[in-house]
């Protein structure tokens, strides 16, 4: 997932109940204490950062009172006080976990950092401590053993399972020694993927592109050059244009900008972040995060790291996601070459004597879409408003769902930008809260996430309600307008906002199988699902409109967005493609990788024979998803799960675009189960048959 933080296996197991009835240890950390706020949500308000330290003491000690507690139970072995009861363990860890983790990717601090730092292996130590229990591991033995013998419904049975497997896949089944191997490989693991992500960060709001002469700004959009202005300001560069690696900047000045030695200037700073030799360099902890989860994974009894993670996924096995991979490479990559040929017609037209360079491309391609379909992104953006937007893809979900969001204006947030919306159900019941956090700041990782401060579950027959937070980092509001957002943008939120209902039409029994806990090549198929909406002509005239006049996109425009379709998909398949084998090459590997990292991202370029004018859309030393981000040997996930939507949109479109038995039935079966069971035999339920990839060849104009 163009995507969020795996948080430590403790964390997985103790999902929080954020602000549940029970009491917490009574102290004056608003951490600590029951949340006297609307909802029960976290009281943002009242936390402030020293308070993380204390809390998290104070939670790991009672963690481990309640798993003494079952550890030392001298009752036989049963279902529920042990299963279940670990279930339940470490409530109030988990709650100040997910607290600290989003604030640390959302609206970080140095000293929120600093904590993260030194957290991440006394977390990491604490998760082994659990998952190589001797004696836990063996009470959740014996009732695994008398699995068949306990009459468990399917939800019972799946906790079971998952539950044993975890520990199994954890190093349970270890012996002493190798035990003590992999508690230092996860200590290690822990603080090189904490520092990823903070160097990554740093580098990002290291650079800024400042631009003295107006001559230099041929080619921008008005409002890009007054967001650049309003940003010089802010950073005491009176007269001037400041541009930055944040991608509402960085990639319309990549589109718009006829200054070709500008356009490289900032493309070499992005493509080389973490790639400077500096403190910041993230070369040499690639290596040792690669090395390392390849020994953890021999340890396992694995062959590599992929081969480990990819067992408990749907495509099973390393081979099966080369397959699709590849399968897509060869026409993706033959569409690209054709898009560089224009491309390299277009520059020899306005007189140019030079090679296609990736920072060449974005803005050639613009102005072929100009001539090719006369369509101008600035023509788009007036109607993508993010007040439309967002009321749009609220729209889709009340047609399909049901559902209505009213926004709250008396919840606590942890920054003044964040909107907060109840959820209700279509009969008006309380389904949950919605956070939405929209726009980039330097305190922000970048990208865009779901993330939850407390996930669905039942407790005492009751429906626990969600609360759900999407965090991204679309283009801000220019002067007195709303933010206008590109098509991109647009389609993010929606798959943004996807994920969302994942998580808030959760109807499920445990936390720790609720809403978006399912393999990673399924849990994109929510997200992605709702893409569909954002871009079909009828739903378009439905929440595009002009943000002065409030009229509705016209046909003629969306015809051109239609034509425009495919355009360019070469491109965009071939920069994920790339990127998502080199995560697999990565982690793929069977020997511990000893070449520089430089040398190892150019020697698995070479191999699928890539064009120089394209480079993967996340190169190695920022490659936050795989090294800091739980989508290791998981990259693959998105073009795997767009498999599964773009089949599963067909079968809306086969009858209608809100047909309501469709919706029902993917809300039953796919939404609401969250890791139930099996993701092929849920799909397989919804659908009536496995997905066909024909509709995804045909979407991305590769067929």
């Amino acid at each position: 997932m163009k995507k969020r933080q795996l948080l430590p296996f403790l964390m997985i197991v103790a999902t929080a109940i954020v602000g549940c009835e029970e009491k917490k240890t009574m102290t004056d950390n608003p951490l600590l204490l029951a949340y006297e706020t609307p909802f029960n949500v976290p009281p943002f308000d009242k936390i402030k950062t020293e308070h993380f330290r204390p809390a998290f003491e104070e939670a790991i000690k009672v963690h481990n009172l309640e798993i003494d507690s079952i550890v030392n139970n001298s009752d036989k072995a049963t279902f529920q006080n042990t299963i279940v009861a670990l279930e339940n363990a470490g409530s109030l860890l988990g709650d100040v976990s997910r607290v600290f983790n989003n604030l640390n990717s959302a609206n970080t601090n140095d000293s929120i950092q600093a904590i993260a730092k030194d957290l991440a292996p006394i977390l990491s130590s604490h998760s082994d401590e659990i998952s190589m229990n001797t004696k836990l591991f063996g009470k959740i033995n014996e009732v695994w053993n008398s699995r068949n013998t306990l009459g468990l419904d399917s939800q019972d049975s799946k906790l079971l399972e998952e539950t044993y497997k975890r520990f199994v896949r954890s190093g349970a089944n270890l012996k002493d020694a190798d035990k003590e191997k992999m508690k230092k490989i996860n200590a290690e693991l822990s603080t090189l993927t904490t520092q990823f992500g903070q160097n990554l960060l740093a580098e990002t709001n290291a650079y800024e592109l400042v631009v003295d002469s107006a001559s230099q700004l041929e080619g921008l959009p008005e409002s890009l050059k007054i967001a650049a202005a309003e940003e010089a300001t802010a950073k005491g560069k009176k007269d001037k244009w400041v541009f930055t690696l944040q991608n509402p900047s960085i990639m319309p000045f990549l589109q718009y900008a006829k200054n070709r030695e500008l356009r490289k200037q900032i493309w070499e700073a992005y493509q080389m972040r973490g790639n400077h030799d500096n403190t910041n360099d993230n070369k040499e902890i690639i290596q040792k995060i690669v090395n390392l989860r390849l020994q953890k994974a021999k340890l396992l009894g694995y062959a590599s790291h992929a081969a480990y993670v990819l067992e408990e996924s749907m495509a099973e096995n390393p081979e099966n996601v080369y397959a699709l991979l590849n399968k897509l490479w060869t026409p993706a990559l033959a569409k690209a070459k054709g898009e560089e040929a224009d491309i390299a017609n277009e520059i020899k037209a306005e007189g140019g004597d030079f090679a296609v360079a990736p920072y060449d491309w974005r803005y050639y391609t613009e102005i072929i879409r100009k001539k090719r379909f006369a369509l101008d992104e600035d023509q788009i953006k007036p109607y993508l408003s993010l007040p439309a937007v967002r009321e749009g893809a609220f729209a889709v979900a009340n047609k399909l769902y049901g559902l209505t969001f009213v926004a709250l204006n008396n919840v606590p947030t942890y920054h003044e930008e964040v909107e907060v919306y109840e959820v209700k159900d279509k009969d008006g019941s309380h389904l949950g809260l919605l956070y939405a956090d929209f726009f980039p700041r330097e305190s922000k990782r970048g990208g865009a996430w779901m993330t939850s401060y407390r996930n669905q579950s039942t407790k005492d027959g009751k429906r626990v309600a969600p609360v759900i937070s999407i965090v991204c980092n679309f283009t801000k509001p220019v002067g007195k307008n709303p933010a206008l957002l590109t098509f991109d943008e647009a389609t993010t939120l929606f798959h943004e906002f996807g994920h969302a209902l994942h998580g808030l039409l959760s109807n499920v029994r445990y936390r720790s199988m609720a809403g978006t806990s399912v393999s990673r090549d399924f849990v994109e198929l929510p997200s992605q699902i709702m893409e569909n909406w954002a871009a079909d002509p009828e739903v378009l005239k439905t929440y595009a409109k002009h943000y002065k006049t409030k009229e509705a996109m016209p046909d003629s425009l969306i015809q051109k967005m239609e034509k425009a379709g495919t355009f360019d998909q070469g491109f965009a398949t071939v920069e994920y493609l790339s990127a998502a084998l080199l995560d697999m090459d990565y982690h793929a590997t069977t020997k511990e990788i000893s070449k520089d990292i430089n040398a190892f991202e150019k020697s698995a370029m070479k191999k699928i024979g890539i064009m120089d004018a394209i480079i993967p859309r996340y190169r190695s030393t920022y490659f936050q998803h795989i090294f800091a981000g739980g989508y290791s040997a998981g990259y693959y996930a998105y073009i795997w799960s767009e498999v599964l939507d773009s089949d599963a949109f067909a079968a809306f479109k086969e009858k209608s675009l809100y047909d309501q038995t469709t919706a029902g039935s993917f809300r039953k079966n796919i939404l609401e189960k969250g890791g139930t069971d099996d993701p092929a035999k849920m799909y397989r339920i919804f659908r009536g048959a496995d997905p066909d990839p024909k509709y995804l060849l045909k979407k991305r104009g590769l067929n």
